[in-house]
């Protein structure tokens, strides 16, 4: 079963380093998100019924991955980078799925919240552990259709690149003139070799 709020960030802060708003954000979207789509036990029988995709890589991320138990190496949990505080919860089983997004008038209604705290970061970690969930998140219906690729299990296939020899899996391969290639040698590597 999902723990309480102060248990779930003391786990999510030992594992992030620190305490900070994006912690309290990020354990308060994950256990939101999970409620939305009837998970309650994601770390047990749960565990394989649910995939979780971010759209940052901050804080509140490692808050959603140690909430619900999914990562990039089990497959579970998929990072796109849009830059923007949001994730969306997908339930394998029955298609539901939610977006949520932090609603950007957060910030100022902390003032309501905590009026007697000045430092703008301190005032805001306190007021989004209380504020409601509706004046802190936006959360919208959303369908999610995820390529077998994605899904976690076992590689669906693995092919070696013509070019450098290395081996790719799930279908991240690229055909360019008749050569199957990784990214690398197809669009150029982030890495230069020496």
């Amino acid at each position: 079963m999902l723990e309480s709020f102060d248990e779930l960030l003391e786990k999510s802060t030992a594992i992030h380093g620190h305490v900070c708003a994006g912690q309290v954000i990020g354990v308060r979207m994950a256990m939101l998100g999970l409620n939305a789509i009837g998970i309650s036990d994601p770390r047990g029988l749960d565990r394989k019924k649910f995939y979780v995709l971010v759209e940052i890589d901050r804080c509140a991320t490692d808050a959603i991955q140690t909430v619900t138990g999914c990562s990039l190496g089990k497959r579970s949990l998929k990072w796109l980078d849009y830059g923007i505080m949001a994730a969306t919860f997908v339930n394998l089983d029955d298609g539901r799925a939610v977006r949520i997004t932090t609603r950007e008038d957060s910030r100022e209604a902390a003032h309501k919240y905590c009026p007697g705290i000045e430092d703008k970061y301190k005032r805001q970690l306190e007021a989004y552990r209380i504020m409601a969930d509706d004046e802190l998140f936006r959360m919208q219906p959303v369908r999610v259709e995820i390529p077998a690729e994605d899904m976690p299990g076992r590689p669906l296939k693995r092919v070696q690149c013509d070019q450098c020899g290395d081996w790719i899996q799930d279908c991240r391969e690229i055909e360019k003139n008749g050569a199957v290639m990784c990214c690398s040698c197809a669009h150029g590597r982030y890495f230069e070799l020496i």
